[in-house]
């Protein structure tokens, strides 16, 4: 127990910078706490004591505002960091190392019993605000970053930002291990200035065809006969008098 216990708190001291002491993390980190609480929580719910493990897990969340249900499978190494406003469901599954930030929800889009939340690998992180619905798979290893929302599966190792949550960065291409917020923050690549660029080429690519159309044109027609035209022109100004 007091093994696991230290585990806990040497989690929180490898993720957070600003922990400088394992009595700091134990008064003072929520997600620790939370984290604590569904252990019991969940002990219970398997025990079959299901009113005491919601009571345990309701009592949690009015202390720390992290709601996760009893029935959750939560792996080892869990860290939630700032924790406010964290809901997991029922049915989700957590791995190992696992890394959320604040505001996330691991949610479910069925009132069907039976798995409906999602299922998240290990070495994942989710960054704050990022809503993962249904019940879907994280991959291993993948990063999702703010407020994105997910709805479909993450294979290993991407990331997924925006709303619907689109891939941007493979695994291999990230320079480092740990991704804060589960969001790269260099080179990422704007979908909005990419479509404007896109239409700017079709503008450019069309502007060309316009020209050598009328070129072609130009060239095809006969010249024009200006002492026919002005002859024409005479005949029937002089038909008037």
């Amino acid at each position: 127990m007091f093994k696991r216990l230290r585990e806990e708190i040497d989690t929180v001291l490898a993720r957070d910078p600003a922990a400088r002491s394992r009595l700091e993390v134990v008064l003072c980190y929520p997600g620790f706490h939370a984290v604590l609480l569904h252990r019991l929580a969940h002990s219970l719910w398997n025990g079959g004591w299901r009113l005491a493990a919601r009571w345990v897990s309701h009592l949690a969340r009015f202390l720390t505002g992290i709601e996760i249900h009893p029935a959750a499978r939560i792996g080892r190494h869990f860290f939630i960091d700032h924790g406010m406003g964290v809901v997991i469901g029922e049915t989700a599954e957590v791995g190992d190392n696992v890394h959320l930030y604040h505001q996330v929800t691991l949610g479910g889009t069925s009132l069907a019993k039976g798995k409906r939340h999602p299922t998240v690998h290990d070495n994942v992180i989710i960054g704050a605000g990022a809503k993962v619905l249904g019940a879907i798979t994280v991959g291993e290893g993948a990063r999702v970053g703010a407020n994105a929302v997910v709805v479909a599966d993450v294979n290993p190792g991407q990331t997924i930002v925006g709303i619907p949550g689109k891939p941007v960065v493979p695994k291999e291409q990230l320079n480092q291990d740990f991704l804060a917020y589960g969001t790269p923050c260099g080179d990422l690549p704007d979908p909005v200035a990419r479509a404007m660029s896109g239409l700017l080429d079709q503008v450019h690519a069309l502007k060309q065809r316009v020209e050598e159309l009328e070129r072609q044109q130009a060239e095809a027609l006969p010249p024009l006969d200006r002492t026919g035209d002005d002859s024409r022109n005479q005949k029937s100004t002089g038909a008037g008098y």
